[in-house]
């Protein structure tokens, strides 16, 4: 299982559903894989502005990678560092591409009866927390998320998870900020791992002390721009 740090709590994200936090900046959250198979979408905002979000264009543009690796920041829509990958035991395979689901990507796939989803999941989350968005967010950070790029540098291709059990992540928060996370509901596009596609637990813990520090890169610049 996960490595033992200075935490001040824990908590379970039941399978299908969505849970919320509010991190102090310095502390951290730990995601934790418990069985190893399971893809958690997060989400984060700046805590004293929700219409600040944690931005995938932006993150792709500050860090010049498709996925990120352990040192990289993860950007909000106003162009500010909101969260840094300190640790990372899993194979490193993440998600920064596809949209959340939601209601309507479940009715595109067939269902005519209501699905949980992963964009439902982040306003339930955030509501127990009493906030409330001004907007939705399709684009999340998928966790363990496996979307591999082909060889022609253009296609997408879906595959299952390859993280292995008790396998986690640590997010540092750079500025006091909410941070959402839902274990995916997703049963039909086989991106659970093991081969069955059923959603499970995950858990997290807001980490005080005791995680990794690491020296943040700062914005990407082109040489002729130094």
């Amino acid at each position: 299982m996960s490595a033992e740090f200075e935490h001040r709590d824990i908590q379970l994200i039941a399978a299908r559903h969505g849970k919320a936090v509010r991190l102090a900046k310095g502390e951290a959250v730990q995601v934790v894989n418990l069985h190893g198979t399971q893809v958690v979408d997060c989400w984060a905002y700046n805590a004293s502005d929700v219409s600040e979000y944690m931005c995938m264009e932006a993150t792709r543009v500050w860090n010049q990678r498709l996925n990120p690796q352990v040192g990289d920041s993860f950007i909000t829509s106003q162009r500010h560092p909101i969260l840094t990958l300190v640790a990372d035991t899993s194979p490193g395979v993440h998600d920064t591409f596809m949209a959340a689901c939601d209601a309507r990507r479940y009715e595109l796939l067939g269902c005519t009866e209501p699905h949980r989803n992963c964009h439902d999941n982040l306003f339930e989350g955030m509501a127990a927390l009493g906030v409330t968005l001004p907007h939705g967010n399709l684009a999340s950070f998928n966790i363990f998320m496996n979307i591999q790029v082909q060889p022609d540098g253009r296609t997408l291709k879906t595959l299952p998870t390859v993280t292995r059990p008790g396998d986690y992540i640590i997010l540092q928060a750079e500025m006091d900020c909410y941070v959402a996370f839902s274990a995916c509901p997703q049963d039909i596009v086989p991106i659970q791992g093991q081969g069955d596609n059923t959603p499970r637990d995950a858990e997290l813990r807001i980490l005080t002390a005791g995680f990794p520090s690491l020296k943040r890169q700062g914005p990407w610049v082109p040489e002729s721009a130094r």
